[in-house]
């Protein structure tokens, strides 16, 4: 090796592990894919061996795999040292990526991310939509800075508890159930279930066991949208958390279920390492601004 690894070198093999591709790298970096290729040469010259496997998606080679961890560490690192410096002269700066689950994404971030837009203004807040069991794996991996996790126990140090979301029948408005004030799970035996097959499976079970009720999904669905789509079509009925009140057509609503089950929702950085002044200046904004005070109910 007769040069030395480089910060652009390392970020370059972060993206284009990260989006599957040089073209896709290249738009999350703000550079040419020209400059994205030549710098992963760059970097598999120095190491004397490829570290992606060039294809459609490109991903890592075995020392691709090996090495992303400490690129990730490096890069994070390289990004608090400027975070430090800015916040010492006066301000917080820097990208934060956090990651949540679609219905986090849709019913509670949308307050959390103006409360943050307006108190550090030169921060840039880049969302990454996920399923439940992969937020806490993106970030200890170092995929993302900060995320939303679902029932995290234990939680780290310093994590935000952003409430309790409890669980909902989804039903059209004009289902026999819909103007109840709430629904015992055991009288949705009668409808054809769709299973939403995303994190919430293990509470709906859950909901039907505490019941006693028979749990016999008719189909399984892993999109929300496509899910709401069926029970607005009239296909059958669900179950999904109370922040989903936001993606439902006039005519669906969401019913509290008995007995009543629900998931815990904290924001959080890594418990691996330390958080960036952008992260840990995000969750303190979070925390000043009441985001604990927890999640609205939801009736259709």
């Amino acid at each position: 090796m007769t040069s030395e690894v480089n910060l652009a070198q390392l970020r370059a093999l972060i993206a284009v592990a990260d989006a599957g591709g040089f073209g896709a790298a290249a738009g999350e970096l703000g550079i040419s894919q020209s400059a994205v290729s030549h710098a992963v040469a760059a970097l598999e010259r120095t190491l004397g061996a490829p570290v992606l496997h060039r294809g459609t998606p490109a991903r890592p080679t075995a020392l691709g795999e090996r090495i992303l961890p400490h690129a990730r560490t490096a890069v994070a690192s390289a990004a608090a040292v400027r975070s430090i410096a800015t916040l010492h002269s006066g301000g917080l700066t820097g990208t934060v990526r956090l990651a949540a689950p679609a219905t986090v994404c849709q019913g509670l971030l949308p307050g959390l991310l103006r409360d943050w837009r307006a108190a550090h203004p030169r921060v840039t807040v880049r969302v990454f939509e996920g399923e439940d069991d992969e937020l806490a794996v993106w970030l200890e991996a170092g995929t993302v800075d900060a995320a939303v996790l679902v029932d995290a126990d234990p939680a780290p140090p310093g994590a935000i508890p952003l409430g309790a979301d409890s669980m909902h029948a989804l039903l059209r408005r004009d289902h026999p159930l819909a103007g109840q004030p709430a629904v015992d799970v055991a009288d949705l035996e009668d409808d054809d279930f769709l299973l939403s097959e995303g994190g919430c499976e293990a509470r709906i079970r859950e909901a039907y066991r505490r019941a006693g009720a028979r749990f016999a999904p008719r189909h399984r669905i892993r999109d929300l949208n496509t899910l709401i789509g069926m029970v607005h079509a009239g296909v059958g009925v669900s179950v999904m958390p109370a922040l989903a009140l936001t993606m439902l057509p006039p005519d669906c609503v969401l019913v509290p279920l008995r007995p009543a089950v629900h998931r815990t929702l904290t924001l959080t950085g890594p418990g691996s390492r330390p958080w960036s002044p952008a992260v840990a200046g995000l969750l303190a904004t979070a925390r000043d601004r009441g985001a604990a005070a927890g999640v609205p109910a939801a009736r259709g």
